[in-house]
């Protein structure tokens, strides 16, 4: 590699990198033939952050800097590269030697990069780098994903009108791209600010890719080996968890936003008004995803099984449920119930909706009794109050464990003798017997 360096040193910054990209194809196209997955070692990655990314190596010396021009011809040489070679193993090592985090100051750079690389790729369509990255969003920690998936979507949902119109043609280009790029987007507008609210084309956008094929968001599902343990820190397998949230906070978190501050006075006529066209275009975008999500949480049931992961892999974990429901105990009392009371309860049905279905297909693993626990604290809703108390239809499937859902659908003992709160309402007679016909799926109770 050190004669590579001082052949390089002797070129334009161009010409450099793009003879760097030429040398490290032929030593990793060589490295392939001898073993399926080379290890990426530290002399082609510093080749690369020394005449990509212009990060020098020796300690003190000053960064060089590209200009604009510069920087658009280097973005152009790198599209055509990955255009170019026709080997995809090749083609994914270079991008992970490029783009791969190393936890150093040439990080920034390569994220900087990466981002109008990526950009570039959605505008000109060059599928080899949009499936790049895809696989590039699978297997880096999730703090990097989001700062990918908030330069596209400032390129294309914020900085100019209609560009957004653009993005949307990859649905068709690279689904594998849109079904990363949908997870990382959840992960990144999480709803627990205004500012942290999905911008309306990007909903849009995203609810009619699902809309059109509920499949999509279970692309990397479908198509990974899936491994005993998920990493931590890493995008999950599917969206559906960041999906579930959208839905469920939406109608708070819009609420929310609509509260004017006390300190600024009256809100004027105009502004409630636009607001409110907005408002009711995003809550029918919320209700067709939801309708959406509930759909595919119906498909994984079969999809578990064949792959023998039924009982065994939770793709909604837990976990991630617990956070779900603190927050929307906390938005609910925080907008208080009295000025709130539809945008809660709406909120409620969604959840409880969301953790029927989950829990049904074996998306949801845990008991009834984590799920009392959970939603114990939070505002009363029947149908709510339906789902973590039971009963529900058994699944035809095989048996999971003893304790998960799907394996304790027979009532609770005592179920309806005991009133919930009995003190406050010694009256109440106790709840008739209901006969549940097996393989019958759960009613849908229709979303305002």
């Amino acid at each position: 590699m050190s004669d590579i360096r001082h052949s390089l040193l002797r070129r334009d910054a161009l010409s450099a990198a793009k003879e760097v990209l030429y040398h490290l194809d032929i030593y990793f196209s060589s490295q392939l033939q001898s073993a399926p997955l080379p290890i990426v070692d530290k002399g082609p990655v510093e080749l690369l952050e020394e005449f990509v990314f212009q990060v020098p190596k020796e300690r003190g010396a000053q960064p060089k800097r590209l200009n604009s021009l510069q920087e658009l011809q280097l973005l152009e040489i790198m599209c055509s590269y990955f255009q170019e070679q026709t080997k995809d193993s090749v083609r994914q090592i270079i991008f992970s030697s490029l783009f791969s985090p190393q936890g150093n100051k040439a990080d920034d750079s390569r994220m900087s990069l990466l981002g109008k690389l990526v950009s570039m790729a959605v505008a000109v369509c060059r599928i080899p780098v949009l499936e790049c990255a895809a696989s590039w969003l699978q297997r880096t920690p999730v703090v990097y994903c989001v700062r990918l998936a908030r330069a596209l979507v400032d390129d294309y949902c914020c900085l100019v009108p209609g560009s957004v119109q653009t993005l949307k043609q990859i649905f068709s280009a690279s689904p594998r791209f849109c079904c990363q790029f949908i997870t990382s987007v959840t992960a990144l507008y999480d709803l627990s600010s205004d500012d942290l609210i999905p911008p309306l084309d990007l909903l849009e956008m995203i609810v009619n890719w699902i809309f059109e094929d509920p499949r999509l968001i279970l692309i990397t599902f479908l198509n990974t080996p899936i491994a005993a343990n998920l990493p931590i820190g890493f995008l999950e397998l599917t969206p559906l968890t960041g999906l579930i949230r959208w839905c469920v906070k939406a109608p708070l978190a819009y609420k929310r936003k609509k509260k004017p501050p006390l300190a600024n006075g009256p809100v004027t006529a105009k502004v409630t008004k636009d607001s409110g066209g907005t408002d009711r275009d995003s809550h029918l975008l919320y209700s067709k995803l939801h309708l959406s999500v509930l759909q595919v949480l119906m498909m994984l049931q079969v999809h578990l099984t064949e792959k023998n992961l039924y009982g065994r892999l939770g793709l909604i974990l837990f976990d991630h449920m617990v956070p779900l429901v603190e927050e929307i105990n906390r938005l609910a009392d925080e907008l208080n119930p009295l000025n709130a009371s539809q945008e809660i309860e709406l909120s409620l049905d969604r959840l409880a909706q969301a953790l029927q279905v989950a829990m049904a297909s074996g998306a949801l693993l845990c008991t009834r009794d984590d799920l009392r626990t959970l939603c114990s604290r939070l505002p009363h809703n029947n149908l709510l109050q339906l789902v973590i108390s039971g009963p529900v239809p058994q699944s035809p499937h095989a048996a999971l464990p003893p304790g998960f859902y799907p394996h304790i659908h027979t009532p609770p003992l005592g179920y309806g003798a005991v009133p919930a709160h009995p003190a406050a309402h010694p009256a109440l007679p106790t709840h008739p017997g209901h006969t549940f016909i097996s393989g019958m799926t759960f009613p849908f109770r229709p979303i305002r």
